[in-house]
This record gives C-alpha cells, structure tokens and sequence, in this order.
C-alpha cells in the first residue's frame, strides 16, 4: 500500500494532516506491508498555488499512491480520485496517526469541501 498523506509542512510523520487537500504545501508518500510503515518521504506539492485540488490530484499520482488521506477535498478532486480508482479518506492529527487509523481501517470517507473558507463552510 502506498499512502499520499496532505501536509502544513515538510515534517514527514510527526506533521498535521492538512485540512484542505488543494492547499497543503507537501505531500508525505508512505509506504506500508499492510500492517506498518516501511518507508515515508516528503515531497512538495507544486501544484499548491495553481489551481487547488484539481491539479493537485495529478501531483499526487504521480508518486503512484494507492490511496490518499486529507482533511478536507473539493467535489473535482474527490472525482478525479474516483476516476483513478484512488480511495480518499478523512483525518485530522498527526500524518503517523493518520496511517496507523487506515491500516487498522478505522478511517472514514471524507466530505466534500464546499469552498476555500475553513472558518466554516467545510466542517474540518
């Protein structure tokens, strides 16, 4: 299982999953057996300042994850990663929490984020 994991920085595993998949400023791909983390690196994400989560999507794939945790997705991102067969998942936290919930598969889907305001419209 390869996991792409948004972040607020580059702080691999110890990092706050961000909470708008479109604006995190680095992605952490994690590598796993199934049961625990075998590898994990920080990358940026050069779409962050170019058309949101929509482009964002291809960055992401480019590192070839299996699935994808965020705190919070747009509609056209959550499509994309339909189309690609990626499944999403909400969380908020540390990224090392995050992957722990997925592996023992106590994450849940992730709602679609109405809009860029997070004082209140996205509910993360």
């Amino acid at each position: 299982m390869k996991i792409g994991i948004t972040l607020n920085d580059d702080g691999g595993l110890k990092s706050e999953v961000c909470a708008h998949f479109g604006q995190c400023s680095h992605f952490l791909i994690v590598e796993t057996d199934g049961k625990s983390i075998t590898s994990s690196k920080v990358v940026p994400n050069g779409a962050m300042h170019g058309g949101g989560g929509c482009q964002a999507v291809g960055e992401i794939l480019k590192h070839g994850v299996t699935h994808v945790i965020a705190g919070g997705m747009g509609m056209g991102a959550q499509n994309k990663f339909a189309a690609a067969g990626v499944p999403i998942f909400g969380c908020s936290g540390p990224a090392e929490d995050a992957v722990k919930a997925l592996l023992a598969s106590s994450l849940g889907g992730i709602d679609p984020c109405a809009g860029h305001d997070h004082g209140g419209g996205c509910g993360h």
